[in-house]
């Protein structure tokens, strides 16, 4: 085990994916002169030489496009997009060329091309380039989505993605990357398998990201006994483990950064109350940000995204069954 910080996992992950496959590239913009706007590429360059750690042109179109023809002619395309808005240009790339190409060539070619983001709020960049928009891409077959909470899965899960043969797009909680945790280097995440942070019996808390950590907070907060899951992959998301879960506690609630309207959180609470109703307790619920722009105003932007105590307030809501619950910015009065 090693102590790092998270932009330090991803540096080691990515360094040890091109140690051990001679096929793995990484380009994006600043990433090789510069390590990275994050400091997430710090010293690949100077490992791994010019010919396959380059800068490229302000334009995630073209160099999203090229990733996609370099991993369907047998490279493993490493792309660093600074800010997941920056992946809009590119959709038609990503979601209509990468992630059908295998269906559409009938299983003769395979486009292993993973794209790294950072995302979310928290850190004062505005409302363009705050947001998390996994649900841009949890509905698109072909694409594998995950996003990361601490050193350990930013580590496993990137090396995860790097080896899988399809395209898969890696959500980085930017409000992390100074984080600190231990990591073990020989533990490499299997894609669609959530990760138990805690376990318990009161109710069962889904999350992910950053959120995970909210989520943690808040059940030391509320003083329960609770399942926390930490999805880890967003598609495909695992099953197994939150029906399971879910069954023994009877309860749900599910924590994203994401708008209320469209959220994976939708599918995972639609999944358990279609095939767990009679299991049930308490309705399950969703904590989610408000469906508005992420604010630039630091006030603002600081009660924006679920806190700790949003949470600790819906579990104890979900424990005592009293009412139908609400956002938590219609609780505190914010909005409507």
């Amino acid at each position: 085990m090693t102590a790092m910080r998270v932009r330090q996992a991803i540096v080691a992950a990515l360094a040890d994916e091109m140690r051990a496959d001679e096929n793995v590239i990484f380009f994006g913009e600043d990433v090789a002169e510069a390590e990275g706007p994050f400091k997430t590429s710090e010293g690949i360059l100077e490992e791994f030489g010019p010919v396959r750690v380059r800068d490229t042109p302000i334009s995630e179109m073209g160099f999203t496009g090229a990733a996609v023809g370099a991993a369907m002619m047998g490279l493993k395309p490493v792309v660093e997009i600074m800010f997941i808005e920056f992946l809009g240009v590119a959709l038609d790339q990503v979601v209509t060329e990468g992630a059908k190409m295998r269906y559409l060539s009938n299983g003769t070619l395979s486009v292993p091309m993973t794209i790294r983001a950072s995302v979310g709020s928290g850190l004062g960049f505005g409302c363009q380039h705050s947001q998390t928009l996994e649900h841009w891409f949890a509905s698109t077959p072909g694409l594998k989505v995950l996003m990361p909470s601490d050193a350990q899965s930013a580590y496993s899960l990137l090396r995860a993605a790097i080896q899988d043969p399809d395209p898969v797009i890696v959500l980085e909680p930017r409000i992390l990357y100074a984080e600190r945790g231990e990591v073990d280097t020989s533990k490499v995440t299997k894609i669609g398998k959530a990760s138990m942070r805690a376990t318990g019996s009161d109710i069962t808390i889904v999350a992910l990201g950053h959120m995970v950590n909210i989520a943690e907070a808040a059940i030391k907060a509320a003083g329960v006994s609770a399942d926390l899951v930490d999805l880890q992959t967003i598609i495909p998301w695992d099953r197994e483990t939150v029906l399971a879960s879910v069954k023994k506690t009877g309860r749900l609630i599910v924590v994203e950064e994401a708008p209320q309207s469209g959220g994976w959180g939708s599918e995972i609470v639609a999944t358990v109350s279609a095939q767990l109703f009679s299991s049930l307790k308490s309705a399950p619920f969703r904590i989610t940000t408000p469906d508005v722009p992420v604010p630039f105003n630091g006030g603002l932007e600081a009660r924006f995204a679920p806190t700790s105590d949003d949470v600790a307030r819906q579990i104890k809501h979900a424990l005592s069954q009293s009412g139908a619950p609400q956002p938590w910015w219609v609780a505190e009065g914010v909005a409507k």
